[in-house]
């Protein structure tokens, strides 16, 4: 896989954001905190601006990038979004903290137009039977910055302050933008898909996914995960507080651990990755969560909660996989953009939702009562999936003895 050049060039560049990205959004929490007293409701609503645009913007971006060139796609959006955090350092250096909120406003909905566009390449360029291993290998990526993420932006947080962090992401945007311009010219697009009304071609990606069982069906999974995760992720903060009365600033060692077992689930199901169907990838993977979740939130033992951060971190890489790879198995090259700006808005929506509520749950049915609950929304996705999946082997079974 790494003999591939988009498969290599892709990977540096989500290197670079997955850095700036990780330091922003730690350094942004820890610094908000501060300045509220660590009340929830700010913390909720760090999160939700970070999520939110991407609800209405999702569509919007996939089906642009249906119809733009992929790679000069990625890079505008690369060094618009470093122009934003910039004009953003600029302001809080003046003394305004709430512009904080704009730089992931923005960078939000301009990586709803870069997303799909990367997902477009490796439709086009990565083997199908290659594609669940690219996936996974993704996933590592994506672990190796949540062990190493909360510690630098802790430590720069701790040790710059804030303006620091904004402009570490400045420079990772750039690097991000001119790595990808490494990449081979994209191919002139035709010009009757130029010429193609956008709302029509938006249409037919809503069409398209509603007329697909395989999708609708991961649809009504994101929004089941969005719920789950919403509701416990701004909440981190309390599990280390609350259950395990330690210093705000021990969650990045919560985050740490489970990002190190991401990072070792993710290489072993690299390894896997052509023997096992992506669908057994995301129901085991939906029903570890799901117990992981539930046991985190009533554990008030150190030993306890690490070992339910690695059980969760090892088999989180297989619900990334999984989802990932059936999506792009199951969707022409021509709608994969707007196919993941459908389905995307579901999980995001849904997570924002639950993030919206997260602190007045918490109020009403204790930190370890909201865990249990998004333990429970896991496995309703996972016994979903589960019954799809045995409905579809009886259904061929029903006609292999037909004939």
């Amino acid at each position: 896989m790494f003999r591939n050049r988009y498969v290599r060039t892709i990977m540096m560049s989500r290197m670079l954001l997955q850095l700036g990205v990780w330091v922003r959004n730690f350094a942004i929490l820890l610094y908000v905190t501060d300045l509220t007293n660590n009340d929830p409701l700010y913390v909720s609503l760090i999160s939700v601006a970070e999520f939110a645009p991407i609800f209405v913007f999702a569509i919007i971006g996939g089906t642009f990038a249906d119809r733009w060139p992929p790679k000069r796609t990625m890079v505008w959006c690369d060094m618009l979004s470093a122009l934003s955090v910039l004009v953003v350092l600029l302001v809080v250096l003046s003394g305004s903290w709430h512009a904080l909120l704009f730089a992931t406003l923005v960078s939000s909905i301009l990586s709803q137009f870069s997303q799909p566009s990367g997902m477009k390449l490796f439709k086009q360029h990565v083997p199908a039977e290659q594609l669940q291993g690219v996936m996974a290998m993704f996933q590592t990526l994506v672990a190796v910055f949540t062990v190493i993420g909360p510690i630098l932006g802790t430590f720069l947080y701790q040790r710059y302050g804030i303006e620091l962090s904004i402009a570490l992401m400045v420079v990772m945007f750039v690097g991000s933008g001119f790595v990808l311009s490494r990449l081979p010219r994209d191919a002139e697009p035709e010009r009757a898909a130029a010429d193609r009304s956008f709302k029509r071609e938006m249409l037919a990606g809503l069409r398209y996914v509603r007329e697909s069982r395989v999708l609708t069906t991961l649809g009504a999974i994101f929004a089941i995960m969005g719920i789950a995760v919403g509701m416990i992720q701004p909440l981190g903060l309390y599990v280390a507080i609350e259950k395990l009365s330690r210093d705000k600033t021990f969650l990045q060692w919560l985050l740490t651990v489970n990002g190190a077992a991401m990072l070792v689930g993710g290489a072993f199901i690299v390894g896997l990755a052509k023997k096992v169907s992506p669908q057994a990838l995301l129901a085991t993977g939906l029903i570890v969560s799901s117990v992981g979740t539930a046991g985190i939130g009533w554990s008030s033992s150190l030993a306890l909660t690490l070992l339910l951060q690695v059980l969760t971190g090892l088999f989180y890489p297989t619900v990334h996989a999984g989802i990932n790879t059936m999506m792009l198995k199951n969707t022409e090259s021509s709608f994969v953009g707007r196919v993941g700006g459908a389905l995307s808005p579901i999980f995001t929506g849904t997570m924002v939702v639950g993030m919206s509520f997260a602190g007045l749950l918490k109020e009403a049915l204790s930190l370890s009562g909201v865990y249990t609950l998004s333990g429970a929304l896991f496995m309703i996705g996972a016994f979903s999936l589960i019954l799809i999946i045995r409905g579809r082997s009886a259904s061929v079974g029903g006609r292999s003895g037909a004939a």
